[in-house]
């Protein structure tokens, strides 16, 4: 029936801020950005490896998130990842702080979390 995740929204508070770190910091393809004015709104979409997954909004005052990360709703964002160290000297270029490296106890895999600007947990996790 399902076939795939077709996109994520994210609502960010400073649209600026979040494209660059969404486009430039984590690399993601920009595949169109308009600009709403009846909304007073930005929409920005991204690509993952040439799939169009993320979208960003900017919406004016927007209500900030209820707690960090188990409020009821997405917990959180994550990404695959083939070196983990990596992709963690790049981010640390850029001054992301990120958890120490984990390992999932029931795969084995190693994985990690940063913070968007808005502070949307998001993981990466070593495939």
């Amino acid at each position: 029936m399902l076939k795939s995740i077709h996109h994520v929204a994210i609502i960010v508070s400073d649209y600026e801020k979040s494209k660059h770190f969404y486009s430039v910091i984590l690399g993601l393809k920009i595949v169109a950005e308009h600009f709403r004015k009846e909304r007073n709104s930005y929409k920005l979409d991204l690509a993952v490896n040439e799939v169009y997954q993320i979208e960003l909004f900017s919406f004016p005052s927007p209500p900030l998130r209820l707690s960090h990360p188990e409020a009821t709703g997405l917990r959180h964002l994550a990404f695959s990842v083939e070196n983990i160290e990596e992709v963690l000297k790049h981010l640390k270029k850029f001054n992301v702080t990120t958890e120490t490296i984990r390992v999932d106890e029931f795969t084995g895999k190693r994985f990690t979390f940063f913070l968007d600007p808005d502070g949307l947990p998001i993981e990466l996790y070593e495939v």
